[in-house]
């Protein structure tokens, strides 16, 4: 990687819920990196009144001043993308795949920040299925993508410990700060190859579910701790 005196490493941020807000603000602290653009799913209807509302991520990047692209399909925007020159794309829980003639613009790829330790709990679920599996740990994985569903090669994983009384909420709140205090660093030794990334071990790979209304019902034959 260059220094940053040099020249800064140009990120497009692509997300779109809470979970990856506190990241982008990290990056965009560090001089090292220029955001040249996020990209969110685009806004919607919401709540008894339909409301429109807009993603958290693009709220944020408006309030930087960060140019926002939202899509309908982020195969739509290739040429936007291309013309934009991103060193690397950082993907944080966007909600769509990405498909390979985008994940191939970056000289440096595409890097996913997932809220599992992979190959464990590929999906979008994947913090909901730590719990319910009661979990004694679960963390964060940074990876390079691929065209397929969270099977890139792992850079770095981090682990936490699940308490208890750990929610959804808890965990989400606790694996977005987990994201947004080690990315910089890990992006950067990334960048520099000081680290490099290795292959998951499809065999002990699982795939998550996504979640509906139904799975909120209570089964009172379960224990308490169920």
């Amino acid at each position: 990687m260059e220094n940053k005196n040099d020249k800064q490493i140009r990120i497009i941020f692509i997300g779109t819920p809470d979970f990856g807000v506190p990241s982008l603000i990290s990056l965009t602290k560090n001089k090292a990196f220029d955001i040249v653009s996020v990209i969110t799913q685009p806004d919607k209807k919401s709540g008894r009144g339909q409301n429109i509302s807009s993603p958290p991520i693009k709220n944020i990047a408006l309030k930087l001043e960060i140019p926002v692209l939202q899509p309908a399909k982020i195969s739509d925007i290739y040429k936007e993308i291309k013309a934009l020159n991103p060193d690397i794309i950082i993907v944080i829980a966007y909600a769509q795949l990405i498909p390979l003639k985008i994940l191939n613009i970056p000289k440096y790829g595409c890097l996913n920040v997932h809220g599992s330790l992979l190959p464990l709990y590929r999906g979008a679920a994947c913090i909901q299925e730590a719990i319910l599996k009661g979990d004694k740990k679960t963390g964060i994985s940074f990876m390079i993508m691929d065209e397929n569903l969270d099977t890139g090669d792992i850079i770095k994983n981090i682990e936490i410990p699940i308490q208890n009384t750990d929610t959804t909420g808890i965990i989400f709140d606790k694996l977005a700060l987990l994201s947004a205090e080690n990315l910089p660093d890990v992006l950067k030794k990334y960048l520099s190859k000081e680290i490099t990334a290795t292959p998951q071990d499809n065999s002990k790979s699982s795939y998550v579910k996504t979640l509906s209304k139904k799975d909120g019902r209570i089964d009172w034959k379960k224990s308490a701790l169920e």
